[in-house]
């Protein structure tokens, strides 16, 4: 709930619509928060659906720190054919009878694409290469390589393996999948790369992400429900959820938003960033533990 004037501090969770990029959504969520401050935490393909988080003023400044978390997906993989994009959105550049594949060899190539994984990236996604978008030199034709990057894929299930025949007549199948994996994995190229593996080619044909992190489909709007009713988690909350909590006193609030470096717990050892909070339940700062003491990365209070 909003005013006209004020806009509070926090995260919005989107459900995306299909067709949308990540840029449209920001600028969509302009309008209806009546704010230039809105960013995402990490994006999501045109093609895609599914939880998208926003941050609204100076909620901003989570942002970097939620894109490394954890993403969980719903898709479909169609064995059978190579698009130029991985996905649905592009030609098809080859076609292969894929009727014959086995349950067994599905599940065989999954394995191999599950747990810590050397990934390429999709040609046509916003890597940068020398500073060029990947995208921009696949559109100009140019021959060139993305170096594969560690990803770790927590799970990769198939739910269901369905017989189809695509438009141009070519036998092939659908799995229904399920990914929960790291930052930066690319779903397209884990399609793209089990058909490769089967020898009949593959690409994602739907994609729906169902959580960002702690944040879950169930807590997302819609872009026309944001527009009648706008709906922002409290920084506070949305920093609760998503970083170890560490509680302190009035005076060490008071130094730590005076810029001194507090002695930290060692219970917070390694475990990244932590939300600060005072006694009232005001949150503080983001901190990282650094020799022993608290490294701000970004202050609230």
């Amino acid at each position: 709930m909003t005013s006209k004037h004020t806009t509070p501090d926090g995260l919005v969770i989107v459900d995306k619509p299909s067709g949308f990029t990540s840029h449209d959504v920001v600028a969509k969520m302009r309008g209806i928060a009546r704010t230039r401050r809105v960013g995402h935490a990490g994006t999501l393909d045109p093609m895609a659906t599914g939880v998208l988080v926003l941050g609204v003023e100076r909620a901003t400044k989570l942002l970097g720190h939620l894109a490394l978390t954890e993403k969980e997906y719903l898709g479909t993989v169609r064995l059978g054919q190579t698009t130029l994009t991985d996905d649905a959105e592009g030609e098809i550049t080859a076609a292969t009878d894929a009727s014959k594949v086995t349950r067994d060899a599905i599940d065989a190539g999954i394995a191999k694409l599950t747990g810590a994984i050397m990934q390429v990236p999709s040609k046509v996604s916003a890597i940068k290469i020398d500073g060029v978008r990947s995208y921009k030199r696949a559109r100009e034709g140019e021959d060139f390589e993305i170096p594969a990057r560690p990803v770790t894929i927590s799970s990769f299930t198939v739910y269901d393996v369905r017989d189809a025949v695509a438009e141009d007549g070519t036998p092939v199948l659908d799995l229904v999948v399920s990914v929960v994996c790291s930052s930066g994995t690319y779903i397209r190229a884990l399609a793209r790369d089990l058909g490769a593996d089967l020898g009949v080619g593959g690409h994602l044909t739907a994609l729906r992400r169902t959580r960002v992190g702690p944040y879950r489909l169930d807590a997302a709007r819609t872009l026309d429900q944001l527009q009648q009713e706008l709906t922002v988690m409290p920084i506070a909350e949305a920093a609760a959820a998503a970083f170890p909590r560490w509680d302190v006193d009035a005076k060490r609030a008071r130094l730590l938003l005076n810029g001194v470096r507090l002695e930290m717990p060692d219970t917070y050892t390694g475990s990244g960033p932590v939300a600060v909070f005072d006694p009232e339940g005001r949150f503080l700062a983001l901190v990282e533990e650094q020799k022993g003491k608290a490294k701000s990365l970004a202050v609230f209070g």
